[in-house]
């Protein structure tokens, strides 16, 4: 199993303040003989007359020195997992968590943005210090 990502920890309590109930950690996904880990599983009941959201979300610091090549390295990785997610948990929708730093100096450009909206991406900012969400980017 691989290792937690340094925010693993704050963005599971920012889920579970946002009300959201972790039913994975990590979410095993399985492709073949390969088997793949989402950082976290989650769902919640949006209303009484809905059926649960269920997400699984990709944990991202961002903390090496060129963040277009740890973007590269995500996005192939959400990529993979959304394709192996579709197979097995077709209603589970997929998020890449990012610091809320990392997206307003990084995330904001409009090229990054386009890429994002491009491959569908969706995004979740938060706090890692306060441990709360700031933004959903469905």
């Amino acid at each position: 199993m691989p290792a937690k990502d340094l925010y693993h920890d704050s963005v599971k309590a920012a889920l579970q303040k946002d009300g959201w109930i972790i039913t994975a950690d990590p979410l095993l996904l399985r492709a073949g003989l390969i088997t793949l880990y989402v950082d976290l599983g989650a769902e919640r009941l949006l209303t009484a007359e809905k059926d649960n959201r269920k997400i699984a979300v990709e944990v991202k610091s961002f903390l090496q020195a060129s963040d277009i090549s740890e973007f590269h390295t995500a996005l192939g990785q959400f990529m993979n997992y959304r394709y192996a997610l579709n197979k097995q948990e077709p209603d589970r929708s997929l998020y890449l968590a990012i610091p809320f730093e990392v997206y307003d100096v990084f995330f904001s450009q409009p090229f990054i943005q386009e890429i994002l909206r491009y491959y569908h991406v969706q995004t979740i900012v938060f706090n890692p210090e306060q441990e709360v969400i700031r933004q959903w980017n469905d």
